[in-house]
């Protein structure tokens, strides 16, 4: 493929409005094609330099935004809009990366585009961004070019992805309060243990005779927090580091992933959630027209937890020998009964994707629901929490003032 240069462009849309901007293309000829398919009648096409002075896009990392579910599901829906009025695809993306707020998918879009006017299928050209566009879109959008009803399938993606937008909307919310409820108090307890405690150790060491247990316990950790602390730090940094690395590999998630199943309180949400994404996806790469083995396989990479990838790959060995998909996931205890039974109806009735599309439907809303009552149930657990950690620790400290007092009397 030739290397592709920048070009600042200007031109005149169908109201008459100057419109300027630039582009990537692979000539000033190239460029001047690519105005054209915006709607705009070309005025000046001039190359200009990339990454000098003061024109160079400056990009952080870590501070640019990753396009998210959100992004991907407003560009999908978008996609499929144009594509059902009539606009070419190369148009169509034209549009999508001149006007999308993400700048990372604006420039993404803007490469795929490049490759899809040198013959390559749209599918094809996102394969090379892999780790923005997830498989299951990747493959639905494949699937969408071979049967000839890409609309379809871009509208499919949209409402999968806006789908599991929700949900990890309703979990985040869910999360909220006792995540940052809990770093108040740890926050609170390290505060009172390094600035406080020695302030009334100062105060004991006049009094003299020995100091009540909990109090005693509370200088010693206000001693050890001077140097605990900073390494408590530097763990917590190097643990998230290696965390950020470490935490999709097969090793790591074959531990992680059956713990979070079987969290108290958390645990059935995350069951939850974990079975609504497989039916909600599954449904959709079935009503898509992608094959079934093909379908588990993506089905299970996108479940999110390792104890449904590993009970999906059985499930294709069962299909693959010419059996049912019910069958192993009976054997599986993170898939309810009930769950098994529709699917096997369905696969009976020759309405998988229906079944399907009813459970993910049921899930979805059994999550909402777990959700709304784990928030009410917490934000009590919570103040007690807090309650019973800073008022023991502040009984601890007048423990000593309360033995001064009986000795006057």
């Amino acid at each position: 493929m030739p290397a592709t240069l920048a070009y600042a462009y200007k031109g005149r849309n169908a109201a008459g409005k100057v419109v300027k901007g630039r582009l990537d293309a692979a000539s000033e000829s190239a460029a001047m094609t690519r105005v054209r398919t915006m709607g705009l009648a070309p005025i000046s096409v001039d190359e200009v330099a990339v990454g000098t002075g003061l024109s160079r896009e400056i990009s952080i990392p870590g501070f640019t935004k990753h396009p998210g579910l959100k992004d991907l599901a407003v560009m999908s829906r978008q996609m499929a809009t144009m594509t059902s009025a009539g606009l070419s695809l190369l148009r169509t993306l034209n549009i999508l990366s001149s006007q999308t707020e993400n700048k990372e998918l604006a420039k993404i879009l803007t490469s795929v585009r490049n490759d899809v006017e040198t013959g390559v299928s749209l599918s094809e050209a996102m394969v090379k961004h892999s780790n923005v566009f997830p498989p299951i879109m990747i493959n639905l959008i494949k699937a969408g070019e071979t049967g000839g009803f890409l609309e379809n399938s871009l509208n499919s993606v949209a409402g999968n992805f806006e789908s599991e937008g929700k949900l990890r909307d309703t979990i985040k919310s869910a999360m909220a309060y006792p995540t940052i409820v809990l770093i108040m108090a740890v926050v609170a307890v390290i505060g009172m243990l390094t600035f406080i405690v020695p302030v009334f150790e100062k105060m004991f060491a006049g009094f003299g005779g020995q100091l009540p247990l909990p109090t005693m316990i509370l200088v010693v950790l206000s001693k050890v927090m001077v140097w605990l602390l900073p390494v408590l730090v530097v763990l917590g940094i190097a643990f998230s580091v290696w965390w950020r690395k470490n935490k999709n590999t097969e090793a790591v998630r074959k531990i992680i992933d059956p713990i979070k199943l079987k969290v108290p309180v958390f645990g059935p949400l995350m069951t939850k959630l974990a079975i609504a994404r497989f039916s909600r996806n599954f449904s959709t790469m079935i009503g898509a027209g992608v094959p079934i083995l093909q379908s588990l396989n993506i089905v299970g990479e996108t479940s999110g937890n390792w104890v449904v990838e590993s009970a999906l790959r059985k499930v294709q060995e069962s299909v693959r020998q010419g059996m049912s998909i019910a069958g192993p996931l009976s054997l599986e205890p993170v898939f309810p009964p009930m769950v098994v039974q529709m699917i096997a109806v369905g696969e009976d009735a020759g309405a998988l994707q229906t079944m399907l599309g009813k459970i993910a439907d049921f899930y979805d809303q059994e999550v909402q629901s777990t959700a709304e009552q784990l928030t009410a149930l917490i934000e009590p657990l919570m103040i007690a929490f807090i309650g019973v950690v800073i008022g023991g620790m502040i009984v601890a400290l007048y423990m000593p003032m309360f033995s001064i007092f009986e000795y006057i009397k």
